[in-house]
């Protein structure tokens, strides 16, 4: 069998990443130039010219015009934060680069830092995903399909109704040879006329031909301005499907990963993270070798995103 170039290739290695950001000095500069890519800029009056203050924990300036001061990781997903930037760049690596995402037990360890800390790194740095992928909107050949996180809990419901069960929608769209090239998995509230047509409208661009199965809903695409084609499935298994090939293929994946690696969470709050950070890899693993860079500037240009926030509403946008 051939080798797969993709899953083959050596993404970056932790040598690698040491020689790029292994000190504080290389992180802070890595986060100066994924902010002000231009040169620094003051929030408060846009100037440029301004002063480094003596040195303190993550760098602060002062602006030359307004006399403001601004630190590094002030208006970031990093604000407020006493890990070093090193942790910090460490943690964004281990998960971009983990396949299958990573446990928050393996991220504790590697990290050196307690179970708490570890958990709020992981929810922030999949915010960072999320929001990122969510300013993308598929076009061209898409596959849709529903699926479910989460089953019954013991003495509840089964099926379609059980109080654990989340709803989302997966979708995949292909490029000219047919093969995968963006993935998008949202919660949804429920698979209903209204709430398709408003994920369609966020997430796909007018003129994308859709392909799904016969569920009712799925027809509100059409309000969004897609072309949607249905085909029945009846009784016949995926592999009877060649058409819904790509769809199945990534449900299985993503299954298989999040049952893997993470075993269990609360689906009801948290879906949203988890199936961020999957997509966010799947969209991005043709050049894994520059993720962890991208990564970087995609929680560098994250808002600020308290505890309190992602423990008490999840869907916030950073």
């Amino acid at each position: 069998m051939a080798m797969n170039r993709i899953q083959f290739q050596p993404g970056m290695s932790l040598p690698e990443f040491n020689r790029s950001f292994g000190s504080e000095a290389q992180c802070e500069q890595a986060l100066m130039a994924a902010r002000w890519p231009d040169g620094w800029r003051c929030p408060r009056c846009g100037h440029d010219a301004h002063y480094k203050l003596a040195r303190q924990s993550h760098g602060l300036f002062q602006c030359q015009a307004c006399q403001h001061q601004t630190s590094l990781t002030a208006g970031t997903l990093m604000a407020d934060t006493k890990l070093a930037l090193t942790t910090w760049f460490l943690a964004i690596h281990l998960i971009g680069q983990a396949k299958n995402g990573m446990s928050l037990l393996e991220l504790k360890r590697q990290l050196g830092v307690s179970y708490p800390t570890a958990w709020l790194l992981h929810q922030k740095i999949l915010a960072a995903m999320g929001q990122r992928d969510a300013e993308h909107r598929l076009d061209g050949a898409v596959q849709l399909d529903d699926a479910y996180l989460g089953g019954e809990r013991a003495g509840g419901k089964a099926g379609r109704g059980s109080e654990n069960k989340v709803p989302f929608v997966a979708a995949v769209s292909l490029d000219a040879a047919g093969r995968p090239r963006h993935l998008k998995l949202s919660p949804v509230a429920g698979f209903t006329s209204q709430a398709i047509q408003a994920w369609a409208k966020a997430h796909l661009l007018p003129g994308t031909r859709v392909l799904s199965d016969g569920l009712s809903c799925f027809t509100a695409v059409a309000a969004a301005g897609c072309l949607h084609e249905a085909v029945v499935v009846g009784q016949r298994l995926p592999r009877e499907l060649p058409q819904f090939h790509w769809v199945n293929t990534v449900l299985g994946n993503l299954k298989t990963a999040l049952a893997g690696t993470h075993h269990a969470f609360d689906f009801a709050k948290y879906a949203t993270s988890y199936l961020a950070g999957f997509a966010y890899r799947f969209n991005r693993r043709f050049d894994l070798r520059a993720l962890t860079a991208r990564l970087i500037v995609d929680v560098a240009r994250c808002q600020p995103r308290t505890e309190r926030v992602i423990r008490g509403n999840t869907e916030v946008h950073c």
